[in-house]
């Protein structure tokens, strides 16, 4: 068990932060490139080396009719509809005509009730909840920094990052309001905080640390005006390839069964 004084717990909030995220238990997974909550279609939890590098960065390098890499694996595309995508993007229009860079601006990528050069209008996220500039993944925690506070904690021990937490207002993650969907006898007012990532790396499993870093997530989302927590664990799912944990942890840390269901049952705690 670590001394309970080098250990601290720290909001991802900016890049420095966002450095700090640990690994995940298996590999082929990371949280620095998961938008399996955020996206309830095409979400995926697979580590990809993309998603780390600096989009400014990579912008500044890319020519202007380059092609988006298509991730691949061992048995081929990672993401079908990424692949079809970047198969079906045309090449550049050898007889468009040359527009100036402002007059060439799409419209509809702003927000749709402010006139086109509006500098007071504020700019509506992308489909991904994204600013422009930064990794992918920030940007998604980033969403919401300024209404409802920072969306993932970090805990370290000593300057080890071990643990790791994702969470926020249900409206951050369509895929936990899919779920949650199928379960209409839910109270739908208020609507719940939610927890869609407890981790810990494997070495630093088995100390109590996942428990200490959702008590702390859970306090500070009561602070925050929160009546209540859900989460939505997968029974039987391998424990390195779920970051949601199991329902026997969350009881452990005074969630309850809301939804007793034998596969992705809702586990639930009020707060104070």
């Amino acid at each position: 068990m670590p001394d309970p004084e080098s250990i601290s717990i720290v909001e991802v909030t900016d890049e420095a932060a966002f450095r700090l995220i640990p690994p995940c238990a298996d590999p082929g997974f990371d949280h620095r490139s998961c938008d399996y909550w955020e996206d309830a279609d095409r979400g995926s939890k697979a580590a990809r080396l993309a998603w780390l590098t600096d989009g400014r960065t990579a912008a500044a390098g890319a020519s202007a009719d380059a092609r988006p890499p298509v991730e691949t694996g061992a048995s081929g595309p990672v993401n079908p509809f990424l692949a079809e995508a970047v198969r079906r993007q045309p090449t550049a229009n050898p007889f468009a005509t040359s527009l100036p860079a402002a007059a060439a601006e799409n419209p509809f990528l702003i927000d749709d009730d402010a006139p086109v050069g509006n500098p007071f209008a504020p700019r509506r996220a992308n489909a991904r909840g994204a600013a422009d500039g930064g990794h992918p993944k920030l940007r998604l925690l980033r969403r919401g920094l300024a209404v409802v506070g920072s969306h993932a904690m970090v805990l370290l021990v000593g300057d080890s990052a071990v643990a790791y937490c994702q969470f926020g207002p249900l409206s951050a993650y369509p895929r936990a309001q899919r779920t949650r969907d199928l379960y209409p006898a839910l109270p739908d007012a208020p609507l719940p905080a939610v927890i869609t990532c407890i981790a810990t790396t494997a070495e630093a499993r088995h100390q109590g640390l996942a428990r200490r870093l959702v008590g702390t997530v859970c306090d500070d989302l009561a602070t925050r005006g929160f009546a209540a927590v859900e989460t939505y664990p997968e029974i039987d799912a391998r424990p390195d390839a779920t970051s949601a944990a199991t329902p026997a942890f969350w009881e452990s840390v005074g969630f309850y069964r809301a939804v007793a269901d034998a596969r992705f049952p809702v586990m639930r705690r009020e707060l104070a």
